[in-house]
């Protein structure tokens, strides 16, 4: 096992990302001695290095690997001739999904959802999908529920050792946010206790409120096993096989295992073979021409006025995780309608959740969030004004600006930039079915110039951060 120090002082990551990488390696090193294996853990300045380092200590006659999840880390093995097989990290290798590609000229998520939902025979009743329908969503948008209404189980904790304290030290030169408490877990023990937590304890109020955002609960009951999934300390087919089993048992609601199967084996894995099927450029796209450097909100809080904003930048540099509502609806939805670069906001991204990785966070940025593919990926952007988030949150409410305005000094900026983005890419949108509407409709207010005014206003601001 190699820890490249390159790897960590290359970037400036969260330091409960780093944390999460690192004490994973060492502690599971700990675990393979403790059980018989010999493990030689090298601390080097590449993963080159430390491989080389090894091979001419003790003349393998092969190196065998699971497919590393990035283009770059296969491309080194393949240099280095270490012979790959597939990981079960994810349930569809890109070779069962050129399958499902092979009949298709355009890849739609719903479609491989279903496609999956059928091939692994998640929630079906024979042919069918259980209760006759495959998608629940239309039940799981409920706003967000008042202090005292829904009592959301708190998160589990691990007691941090001398190894999480040794991490901590040895990446405190290159890191930033807050320290880690012990929320993400690092072994495959800790990560199988939180996978009964969330189980037993919070799945069957997840789908309802999985959209909802509010300002004294920052996990609500989403699962909070992506940092563990993404690294291999859980498997989502023994997460699904569990979501499975609890909803036969009646233990679950339709609409939540439904609701939270559709991110595991329908989300993430189309995501997963999108990053794969898409040449490498696709990660430096930039359809819309957005060339505002990322403004300095994203690296602190303090240095805005709207509330939402703040209360999740501080969230992330509190736990180096939101949930995806926030991700999407909020920061990547600020990104869009403000035009910040796709590259700088998808580094920022990559180096501030503890769940990042390149095939996270290229497709879902550059793709989901920026629509600076065109739509290879989504079939619209995911733009909104300040409405969506007073629907979806209470961040509204004591929050300086008025989300119903678009013009004038207590304007929303999310209202400002949203009407003022629908002009700005009026040509392109207004043939998209699934956005012209409101594209038409931006195109008869009669305070057009009002707003795009305003919005150089709110751009300037943002900039220079005193939005």
């Amino acid at each position: 096992m190699v820890e490249s120090r390159h790897k960590i002082e290359s970037r400036t990551w969260h330091v409960q990302r780093a944390h999460l990488l690192i004490a994973s390696m060492r502690r599971f090193a700990e675990q393979l001695r403790a059980s018989g294996f010999n493990v030689d853990y090298r601390v080097a300045p590449t993963m080159g290095h430390g491989f080389r380092e090894h091979c001419a200590e003790h003349s393998p006659a092969s190196v065998e690997a699971t497919e590393p999840n990035s283009r770059a880390a296969r491309a080194l093995l393949e240099q280095l001739g270490v012979h790959m097989v597939p990981s079960n990290q994810f349930l569809c290798h890109p070779t069962d999904f050129a399958q499902f590609a092979a009949t298709r000229k355009s890849y739609k998520m719903e479609d491989f959802y279903r496609w999956q939902r059928r091939r692994l025979a998640y929630l079906m009743d024979g042919d069918e999908p259980a209760e006759g329908r495959w998608n629940f969503d239309e039940f799981n948008r409920e706003p967000p529920p008042k202090p005292g209404t829904v009592e959301w189980p708190s998160p589990l904790l691990s007691e941090l050792d001398h190894v999480d304290m040794a991490v901590v030290r040895d990446v405190a030169d290159s890191t930033f946010g807050e320290q880690p408490v012990g929320l993400w877990p690092t072994s495959r023990a800790e990560a199988l206790r939180r996978l009964d937590h969330f189980i037993n304890n919070s799945l069957s109020a997840f789908g309802p409120h999985e959209d909802a955002m509010v300002s004294y609960n920052w996990h609500l009951a989403h699962s909070m096993l992506s940092p563990a999934l993404n690294i291999g300390l859980l498997l989502p087919a023994e997460i699904c096989d569990r979501v499975e089993v609890a909803y036969r048992e009646g233990r679950i609601p339709i609409q939540s295992a439904e609701g939270f199967l559709r991110q595991i084996i329908g989300w993430r894995e189309f995501v997963w073979n999108l990053y794969w099927i898409q040449p490498a450029e696709y990660a430096l796209m930039n359809e819309l021409n957005a060339t505002m450097p990322l403004p300095p909100v994203f690296t602190n809080a303090a240095q805005s006025n709207m509330n939402c904003v703040r209360s999740i930048i501080n969230d992330v540099n509190d736990r180096g995780w939101v949930h995806h509502i926030p991700r999407l609806m909020v920061l990547g939805n600020l990104a869009l309608i403000a035009g910040i670069n796709p590259q700088e906001f998808t580094t920022w991204m990559w180096d501030a959740f503890v769940d990042s990785a390149e095939w996270v966070m290229v497709p879902n940025v550059v793709g989901m969030s920026l629509y600076a593919d065109g739509g290879i990926l989504a079939t619209k952007p995911y733009a909104a004004g300040g409405a969506y988030i007073d629907r979806m949150s209470d961040y509204c409410k004591p929050c300086a600006f008025n989300r119903k305005n678009r013009v004038g000094e207590d304007a929303c900026p999310f209202t400002t930039l949203y009407w003022d983005f629908l002009l700005r890419h009026e040509t392109r949108f207004v043939r998209n079915p699934r956005i012209a509407t409101q594209v038409r409709a931006a195109q008869k207010l009669k305070d057009a110039d009002a707003v795009r005014s305003r919005a150089r206003e709110v751009l300037s601001a943002l900039q220079s951060g005193t939005l």
